[in-house]
């Protein structure tokens, strides 16, 4: 491994399945989807059986509190061991991976397998490390996967890093190059359960590619003069777990292990925010309990220094539509909000009123469950040209405010890198 401390980042010795794994069975889903649907776990355990799989590696998050739980976190370290002993996980050398993933909504999205810095990365509202986190993290989804890390020799990620890469200068060139050589892929399969098929690249360390990849990172650094690179799009939670992690053994340490241990430095995919493939869809809000018109009359109360219209012209303004059954929506325009998003000014007074509400995806199922009683909330979209400006003003989104495409276009576990 090779780190590049100035760009909190580092060059990872990468490990992936021997020649002849099976890679549809040895690839499953991030651990935090289907977390209310045990049987899509079903279906994984059904079609991997007992070939090699990540699913063997990874605590989906559908068994905790249950007696799997326990079964899982009991069995994944001597499994992690069992493929490192038997050569069922083989090292790459040091080097990087370019990923293409497609689905039935995008025929591609494009990314870099890499090793983040845990020493530049914070998830605290307001930190200027040069990785952050984009929203609030709940501290008791940590202990359940530093347990996982504190036994086991791997590290499988389904963290997706954001860089803001309009010009496509480090991954779009990286694959151009790549191209122009002819390079071909070390993996290329279709992914389980209809998720769509993944490729992946090795570019050795060293080579113009690689030099290319880091060239292109540093140049969006010094263009940055907040000092952001890095922003944790999916994955927060096991982001900070792995430094929880890194922060548990980090005192046992001489300075000059620190430098260079396995563990400071956590695998995931780099994204450009700007990639065609890759959606951000808005997540809405349900408040419970409450009529549209006892809404509209608490917002106005609320908004009364933020210069709130209803109905009018939303040129330069902030909006959100309100939403309920029997009645005409409502645009409420925002002149002076009191957040840069809308989703902001809106959580503002749900929280600021203690209203029960529930976070929604998609406009149909907002207007459903927007019956008499209930009032629904409409938000737009965050804008890609501004996602990285909010988080240096604001320091972190509001809780739900997007979600980086559908559940079946997360990433899969594939790649591995040793932690001990």
């Amino acid at each position: 491994m090779r780190t590049i401390k100035d760009l909190g980042f580092a060059v990872p010795d990468i490990l992936i399945p021997q020649q002849g794994t099976d890679f549809k069975k040895w690839a499953v889903i991030a651990c935090d989807q289907y977390t209310s649907e045990p049987e899509y776990w079903e279906s994984c355990e059904k079609e991997v059986g007992d070939a090699p799989s990540t699913l063997n590696l990874v605590l989906p998050e559908v068994y905790l509190g249950t007696d799997k739980e326990t079964v899982k976190l009991g069995s994944i370290a001597q499994t992690a061991r069992k493929y490192l002993d038997e050569g069922i996980l083989t090292s790459l050398g040091t080097g990087f991976i370019l990923v293409d993933r497609a689905t039935e909504l995008h025929p591609s999205r494009k990314g870099l397998m890499a090793a983040i810095d845990l020493e530049g990365y914070s998830f605290e509202p307001g930190n200027k490390n040069i990785c952050r986190a984009t929203e609030g993290t709940v501290l008791s989804r940590i202990p359940p996967r530093v347990r996982i890390r504190a036994n086991s020799p791997l590290e499988l990620p389904h963290i997706m890093i954001l860089i803001d890469d309009p010009e496509g200068l480090t991954i779009e060139k990286a694959f151009s190059m790549a191209a122009e050589e002819g390079l071909k892929p070390l993996y290329d399969t279709d992914l389980m359960l209809g998720s769509g098929h993944i490729s992946g690249t090795f570019i050795p360390d060293g080579t113009p590619i690689a030099e290319s990849i880091t060239a292109g990172l540093a140049k969006l650094k010094a263009d940055n003069s907040d000092g952001l690179l890095f922003l944790v799009g999916d994955g927060n939670h096991s982001l900070a777990s792995a430094k929880a992690h890194w922060e548990n053994i980090r005192e046992t340490l001489s300075d000059e292990e620190k430098l260079c241990h396995p563990a400071r430095y956590a695998l995931a995919e780099i994204v450009n925010i700007h990639d065609k493939g890759l959606d951000f869809e808005p997540i809405h809000r349900v408040v419970f309990n409450i009529s549209g018109e006892e809404f509209i009359a608490k917002a106005k109360e609320y908004f009364k220094d933020n210069g709130i219209v209803l109905n009018g012209s939303d040129e330069g303004l902030q909006t959100f539509v309100v939403v309920t059954e029997g009645a005409e929506d409502v645009k409420v325009s925002l002149a002076n909000p009191p957040h840069t998003l809308a989703v902001g000014s809106v959580q503002m007074m749900i929280d600021s009123l203690g209203l029960e509400c529930d976070y929604i995806h998609g406009e149909d199922s907002v207007r459903k469950l927007a019956t008499s009683g209930n009032t629904g909330i409409l938000v737009p979209a965050i804008s890609k040209d501004t996602f990285f400006a909010t988080v240096e003003k604001e320091g972190v989104f509001p809780r739900k405010t997007f979600s980086m495409g559908e559940a079946f276009e997360k990433r899969f576990y594939l790649e591995a890198k040793k932690i001990e």
